[in-house]
């Protein structure tokens, strides 16, 4: 049997409840009847793909979103079905669901199990539901804290509960209550990050530079969460509330009425406090935002880090493959009408990555990662010494204490993660 390349799947399920106001990801509503067209389409892409990874053995799937966990059970298993025919999957392959709480039943979790997911990753967010209720989350944490019962009772022995610091409201004693809470259940991951205020979303209009809310804004033209009022007029006692938590006010709420982010020193003190106490609790951090009880890293998400071949299918999913970098269509109706006889019908952007640009991805990448980068492993990817390229950049980093050098892996110290962002953008060649 001839040796194998490694793949990584990943599938998109666009389909949420409703949109949180905080999130730029493409996901969206959509009525029910849409759900099979979808998949029906993102299977012909399966089968179209099929003929050209032959030679690729896949070692991790991840089906995310939007929220997989809003199709029936039945579409999971016609997706499954469809990969398991079209491409060779490893039998230690990791393969992961993710699923927001309020949508998983316990046939929905066996089904996945009969599918062969392994994994299963929940959007907790927070344990606060005043804190949900500000991002828009359709959920509270009772809801969270019975899918996750329903999903150990099933039998998932793999469980991440994703969580989001420096929200509106939010203060060190929430955020370690939330902590605390989580880690009485003790799953064997936990995604954390810091919230981003993105633009295009409801949040940007509130906290972005100018927006409702913020000094010398105009109050009245911030906008409901879920972008329906245009004015504080629309914000009458009888419309329809937004907010689904407890303790609400039975009115529409707008943006201008959500409380303050927390100020930089409290949102400093929330990120070290969650390495600390994850810490103390027996978790690694593996990678900037991620921890894991030993040997329960995320494997899908190390392969993006470190550089192995990814497909995404479904609407807008990104792949690197064959040396390139390349992303569907994130329109809809195109998706729904590409003829996926033709491999690649929906791609756009299709890039060939240059030794420059790998150089450079394989440094702001994999030093997101604890262990850092090695240099033996650039002059074999590269066939150029590491120090070469970028010694300079260490010498400057190294003496402000942002990175580490065991010569020869370097790596990110507290300090340069705590300003990750602009350690990373140091390695772009380009600049």
């Amino acid at each position: 049997m001839m040796n194998k390349l490694d793949l990584e799947l990943y599938l998109h399920i666009p389909f949420c409840l409703r949109k949180c106001a905080y999130c730029d990801f493409l996901s969206f509503a959509a009525p029910e009847r849409e759900y099979r067209a979808y998949v029906e389409k993102l299977i012909e892409e399966i089968h179209g793909q099929r003929e050209h990874f032959q030679e690729y053995r896949v070692t991790t799937i991840f089906v995310g979103g939007g929220t997989p966990s809003i199709l029936p059970g039945e579409l999971i298993e016609e997706l499954f079905a469809a990969v398991y025919a079209c491409f060779d999957v490893a039998e230690d392959a990791e393969i992961t669901i993710e699923a927001n709480p309020g949508t998983l039943t316990m046939e929905k979790l066996e089904t996945y199990l009969e599918c062969g997911v392994n994994r299963l990753s929940l959007g907790l967010q927070s344990a606060d539901d005043q804190e949900l209720a500000c991002l828009g989350r359709a959920h509270t944490y009772d809801d969270f804290l019975k899918s996750y019962q329903r999903a150990r009772q099933a039998g998932f022995t793999n469980i991440n509960v994703d969580l989001m610091s420096a929200l509106p409201g939010q203060d060190f004693h929430s955020w370690k209550t939330t902590l605390r809470k989580v880690l009485m259940l003790r799953p064997e991951h936990i995604s954390a990050y810091s919230l981003i205020i993105e633009e295009g979303t409801p949040y940007y209009v509130r906290y972005g530079e100018g927006g409702a809310g913020q000094p010398g804004a105009d109050r009245d033209k911030g906008g409901c969460l879920d972008g329906t009022c245009q004015d504080s007029a629309a914000a009458k006692e009888d419309a329809p509330a937004f907010w689904t938590g407890p303790g609400l006010t039975g009115r529409r709420m707008l943006l201008s009425d959500l409380p303050e982010l927390p100020d930089e020193d409290t949102d400093r003190e929330i990120y070290h406090a969650a390495k600390e106490i994850l810490a103390e609790h027996g978790y690694e951090r593996y990678e900037i935002s991620n921890y894991a009880k030993p040997g329960r890293q995320c494997r899908h998400n190390i392969g993006y880090w470190t550089g192995k071949a990814y497909l995404g299918l479904g609407l807008g999913a990104s792949s690197y493959v064959f040396g390139h970098r390349f992303h569907n269509t994130a329109d809809l109706e195109e998706y729904l009408a590409a003829d996926f006889t033709s491999p690649g019908a929906a791609a756009q952007d299709i890039q060939e990555l240059t030794l420059e640009d790998r150089m450079e991805e394989f440094m702001f990448l994999g030093l997101r990662m604890m262990q850092g980068v090695d240099g033996s492993e650039f002059l074999g990817r590269f066939g150029q010494n590491m120090w070469n390229v970028y010694g300079d950049v260490f010498q400057k980093l190294q003496e402000q204490g942002l990175i580490q050098v065991e010569y020869p892996v370097v790596r990110l110290t507290d300090l340069g993660i705590d300003v990750s962002n602009v350690v990373l953008s140091q390695f772009l060649l380009g600049e």
